[in-house]
């Protein structure tokens, strides 16, 4: 077990950040730690890579304790933090070289820096000072200098913040390449980033933890069962009409007669609309159901 988190609670003087959470991350394997600001997903990520300390509860890497072996958790751990605080006047392998010194690396530390610095795409600005980057190269640095002293476990931190669309689906691959024999924990308000690298799902809200699941399970946590249909007709439809089909609840009128409809239970609601606009001499020109997502899910357990 790479991590394991045991009823830890944190205070802020009397402000509670972290309330009794318990939870285990597996060798090998990629787990998206979501909740909304202020829920305590850094305060979490802090107590465990031992930046500050729990008011109670334990927290185990790799089997050291991080109260009582601070100094082994951090050689365990590689940690890409929110802010991403870099020595902008250094050159980027002047810097790696820095961070590979600070842990010891020996005698192959060049060989080391070169793979590094290929694994992560920093070839080409390898001879730059860190303030000239871009923000996406920026980020390449921040991963390459928690990966430089080959450690098991992985903590990133937003990892993907203020990057184009281009230089997230790179950082997205590396994580995604380092995951195939690393345990990494990945904290993102990003949710299409979960669902395209997360193996699972934790949402923590106000301290507390609100779901744990694997990926392909996670949906399954909003209690009422609901359908959303996109349709469109070839003419105009009133919404009274379709509200007025069983099961239907909410009914959204888009452009060109397209229609969201929102309908409870497990029975599809599909054949009904296709009756509807038969007895209405309609033509269905369009008809989708939506799956639900993980932004759906995050904020149906966040907002309760």
């Amino acid at each position: 077990m790479s991590i394991t988190v045991q009823g830890v609670t944190k205070y802020y003087g009397e402000q509670k950040a972290l309330d009794n959470v318990t939870f285990k991350v597996e060798t090998g394997s990629i787990t998206g730690f979501l909740g909304p600001n202020g829920a305590g997903k850094s305060t979490m990520m802090k107590i465990i890579t031992g930046f500050i300390p729990a008011s109670s509860g334990e927290v185990f890497v790799n089997g050291f304790e991080v109260g009582n072996n601070g100094l082994e958790v951090k050689k365990q751990i590689g940690y890409l933090p929110e802010n991403n605080p870099l020595y902008p006047e250094m050159y980027v392998r002047e810097y790696l070289g820095f961070v590979a010194s600070l842990y010891e690396s020996g005698t192959n530390r060049k060989s080391l820096i070169d793979k590094i610095i290929e694994v992560t795409g920093l070839t080409s600005e390898q001879k730059k000072t860190i303030g000239s980057l871009s923000k996406g190269y920026r980020q390449r640095v921040g991963l390459a200098q928690a990966l430089i002293h080959k450690p098991p476990v992985l903590i990133l931190d937003e990892a993907t913040t203020g990057l184009d669309p281009n230089q997230i689906v790179e950082i997205r691959n590396l994580i995604k390449e380092a995951g195939r024999e690393k345990t990494v924990m990945l904290s993102t308000h990003i949710m299409q980033e979960v669902e395209a690298i997360c193996d699972r799902v934790i949402i923590i809200d106000k301290g507390v933890i609100v779901a744990d699941e694997a990926i392909g399970n996670i949906y399954s946590v909003i209690k009422t069962p609901r359908q959303v249909i996109r349709i469109g007709f070839d003419k105009e439809v009133l919404a009274e009409d379709l509200s007025a089909i069983t099961m239907v609840t909410i009914v959204k009128q888009g452009k060109d007669n397209m229609w969201i409809v929102e309908a409870e239970g497990t029975e599809d609601i599909r054949p009904a609309l296709f009756s509807f606009a038969v007895q209405n001499n309609l033509t269905v020109l369009s008809l989708q159901k939506q799956e639900s997502n993980l932004e759906e899910v995050f904020r149906h357990l966040t907002s309760l």
